[in-house]
């Protein structure tokens, strides 16, 4: 079996890597530094059509494939995880559920600005008391005439309280189905809600220049044609846009994992020690080729999947195969970003534990940031439940 990018996805790489270089590099720093959130960035990344890869031409996107936005998360994500993330939100947690869940006249009304970066939209699934099992959400919304009236609170919400954040899916429980358990049902909420309110953000170990607060939601008042889909469909929505969002981050691991061999291969050449570079020692030399391995594998499992997820779109495949390879991507990859961190930091040794960039190349930016890829979208725990169950082993 052969696998390669087509020469369309590798052109595409060539223009969104020139972009992160010219764009984002120079200012990744004092962004990291001052915890700011580059808002003027994401109207730019809109004109470059980042926002729409996966929207059909008649919504104002490009009518791309999965793949394509994966090669956009993997470049931005070399460069920096912050820019990377916010793509790898703004398009699978916040245009992907409306996109694919939502009634006419929702993506008339939400996904134009979306697509264009004039906005961001989010979605607010995980909770203070409800992570991993986001069944046990305790949000409500009660539907009261022809409005939800929604209660309750969200934590680490990623895009959700920006300047031009204008709209949060949120999920919630609208009641009990016929087996006891809870009916969770999901509703847009725009930004500017009486009683939506956007907490002060996290103080974050990593990813200082991504948007990450926590919501409170009280007497939050939407119409009730603000449902998405079906009433009590939102446990299985959130489900599909998990599985592809931990392609997403298997995405942008793989452009963190790049970053740190690019780094330490640039960096064990030239680094003298005892008058020769520190390459030649076997005990760089040979972790850094381990690292080769794992990004090479880490890069087959992230494109196997967003090949999948597009065959999946087609028609051509089922979902069951694409949820396994998602969760086979994401853990493999976010485990491969957090070795290649560590290394990186021990290659560069006391440089490594400076925040000062060597070059382009801020190892210690990098460490914080990655820890984060084995949490996010499931954690690596989640993931190997999935790929147990996948393999029909009766895991709790």
């Amino acid at each position: 079996m052969t696998f390669e990018l087509s020469k369309e996805h590798e052109d595409f790489r060539r223009v969104v890597r020139e972009f992160a270089l010219a764009e984002v590099a120079p200012h990744v720093s004092e962004w990291d530094e001052q915890h700011r959130f580059p808002v003027e960035l994401v109207p730019r990344m809109g004109e470059l059509g980042l926002f729409g890869l996966v929207v059909p031409e008649e919504l104002g996107g490009s009518g791309g494939d999965f793949t394509s936005l994966c090669v956009a998360i993997e470049e931005l994500g070399r460069v920096d995880q912050s820019v990377g993330i916010t793509l790898s939100a703004g398009v699978g947690l916040g245009i992907n559920p409306i996109l694919t869940f939502g009634s006419p006249e929702q993506k008339e009304r939400w996904l134009p600005d979306l697509v264009a970066g004039r906005a961001l939209a989010a979605f607010g699934l995980t909770e203070p008391e409800a992570g991993s099992d986001a069944g046990a959400t305790r949000t409500r919304a009660r539907l009261e005439g022809d409005s939800w009236v929604v209660d309750g609170a969200k934590a680490f919400i990623t895009n959700s309280g920006t300047a031009i954040t204008s709209v949060v899916t949120v999920t919630a429980r609208t009641g009990e189905r016929a087996d006891g358990k809870a009916e969770i049902s999901a509703i847009l909420v725009p930004s500017g809600t009486p009683g939506f309110t956007v907490e002060p953000a996290y103080c974050k170990l990593g990813s200082h220049a991504s948007d990450t607060p926590g919501l409170s939601l009280t007497d939050c008042r939407v119409p009730a044609a603000n449902l998405l889909g079906e009433r009590g469909r939102g446990f299985s929505q959130f489900l599909a846009t998990l599985d592809d969002g931990r392609v997403a981050i298997s995405a942008l691991a793989l452009g963190l994992a790049q970053a740190c061999l690019d780094a330490c291969v640039e960096y064990a050449g030239t680094r003298q020690a005892f008058g020769r570079p520190i390459g030649v020692n076997q005990g760089v030399a040979f972790p850094v080729a381990d690292l080769a391995v794992a990004v090479e594998a880490a890069r087959l499992l992230t494109y196997k999947a967003a090949w999948l997820r597009d065959e999946q779109a087609a028609g051509r495949r089922g979902s069951g195969e694409f949820k396994q390879a998602a969760a086979l991507a994401k853990l493999h990859s976010s485990t491969a970003a957090v070795d290649a961190t560590r290394l990186a930091t021990q290659v560069f040794g006391g440089a490594g534990f400076m925040e000062e960039s060597v070059g382009i190349h801020n190892v210690a930016r990098f460490y914080r940031d990655a820890k984060i890829l084995e949490i996010g979208e499931g954690t690596s725990e989640v993931q190997r439940m999935v790929i147990a169950r996948g393999l029909g082993l009766p895991v709790a």
